[in-house]
């Protein structure tokens, strides 16, 4: 008996029939797949087994779960071809900014393929009704039935396969951040992966562990990139991603006009503040853009009189401006409960510590609102989206003074509205994405 025999064996005896099934399987993957990432991957065995291990691979599975490998197993593929969309949910509080710009992605690229769409989801099993909910705001159509898989960071995947995710020898798969790119690079081939980057990843973390890895992931020379903006594209290329240039696709986003407009409001009623209050997101600086709002409430800028302040996002605290005012806290809101409050705003305050503009100011601008967000590197100026978005030094004075230009542009209404009919923002999502589809297309 042959040692690789032997080791089997011992598996089958301590683990039983149906994880030595899975063994086989993930193996069998492998050898059309490619080499897995990590030669020596644990994918194939029971959360339980591998956290209890002590081993290297173990304790790394623990401090690292989101990145833990996707177990695959090949079958033949049906006549038609098949994208997966890898993220970690589409629960209607994820549906916002990045995660609806990667389905309406993947589905036009599985149309551009006459492929299927299923998405893959890692923290929580997918609702069909929330991916129909986005995909009908933007009027994007599918040429075939979705399909919805889930594979959690520890667990069985639920897909209708047995211990592993099914794939296709000639599936492509739009991953959605650095760690379900790891995830799913073990288990595939890495040219079938294209990488939606929508944000410089690194900056999510301090220098340290999640910070290596995730660089690791986005030095990836064998995965397709496609980033969100030019602005961020130039930023990556110029700080150490220089595989990128000439390399990767970049598109700008879409604000279709029937979601974003200004919307009726009444008559005699109070002009609204907005806030993109998420304090557990901390680069969109929560506390910062408080202090801001105080102090332009407490020097007269915001005048409680005539303004109302909504604080928009998620976990927002108790909090108290001025001398005791309450705003407005808005959390949990669907895309058009979303869409309709952006419709309203006449200034938004929107921060984010990262080159991305970041979705809240374009929302706003595409809506008829006044922005005023924060200069970050390369990010200097975004009059190429709006005339409406100001960008202020990323200091408590210069924000409250941005804030005081905005509300003065506001209440300069026919300053404002030439601004707003003069807006770069594409509003067509087809569109957006076309350069970028057909050279994709091409090679596939």
């Amino acid at each position: 008996m042959s040692a690789r025999v032997r080791r089997f064996v011992s598996f089958w005896r301590d683990h039983g029939t149906r994880a030595a099934v899975r063994l086989v399987r993930a193996k069998l993957g492998s050898v059309v797949a490619g080499p897995p990432a990590h030669e020596k991957s644990l994918s194939y065995l029971p959360a339980s087994s591998r956290e209890a291990s002590g081993t290297v691979q173990g304790l790394a599975a623990q401090r690292f779960a989101s990145t833990r490998p996707i177990a695959t197993f090949l079958i033949p593929r049906a006549s038609l071809r098949r994208v997966s969309l890898v993220t970690d949910s589409i629960g209607s509080g994820s549906l916002f900014g990045g995660v609806g710009t990667a389905l309406l992605f993947a589905a036009q690229l599985a149309n551009r393929l006459n492929a299927t769409l299923r998405v893959v989801t890692r923290t929580e099993v997918a609702s069909p009704d929330n991916a129909s909910l986005i995909l009908g705001a933007y009027d994007i159509h599918l040429l075939h039935e979705m399909q919805f898989a889930f594979a959690p960071w520890g667990g069985r995947v639920d897909s209708g396969g047995e211990g592993g995710l099914d794939i296709h020898e000639d599936e492509i798969f739009v991953t959605t951040s650095w760690w379900t790119t790891a995830a799913t690079l073990p288990g595939v081939p890495h040219a079938s992966i294209i990488y939606l980057l929508q944000e410089d990843e690194r900056m999510f973390y301090p220098f340290g562990e999640d910070r290596f890895h995730c660089e690791q992931v986005m030095l990836n020379k064998d995965i397709t990139f496609v980033i969100n903006t030019r602005l961020l594209y130039d930023h990556l290329v110029h700080t150490g991603m220089e595989h990128l240039n000439g390399s990767a696709y970049c598109f700008e986003p879409a604000f279709p006009k029937s979601l974003f407009h200004q919307r009726a409001r009444e008559q005699g009623g109070k002009k609204r503040f907005f806030f993109y209050a998420r304090p557990h997101n901390l680069r969109n600086l929560f506390y910062v853009g408080l202090s801001v709002i105080d102090r332009a409430i407490n020097e007269g800028i915001l005048d409680l009189e005539q303004w109302d302040v909504y604080l928009v996002g998620k976990d927002i605290p108790d909090v108290v401006f001025g001398d005791g005012y309450v705003p407005n806290r808005c959390e949990g809101l669907d895309w058009s409960e979303y869409a309709d409050l952006m419709g309203t705003i006449d200034v938004g305050l929107s921060l984010m510590y990262t080159p991305h503009p970041s979705y809240p100011p374009l929302d706003l601008a595409a809506s008829g609102a006044v922005v005023v967000t924060n200069k970050f590197a390369n990010k200097t100026d975004l009059s190429q989206y709006s005339s409406n978005i100001i960008c202020a030094e990323l200091e408590l004075g210069a924000l409250v003074e941005a804030v005081r230009d905005g509300i003065s542009l506001a209440e300069n209404t026919e300053l404002r509205r030439r601004n707003f009919l003069a807006n770069g923002l594409g509003v067509d999502w087809e569109k957006s994405f076309e350069e970028t589809l057909v050279a994709l297309t091409a090679s596939r």
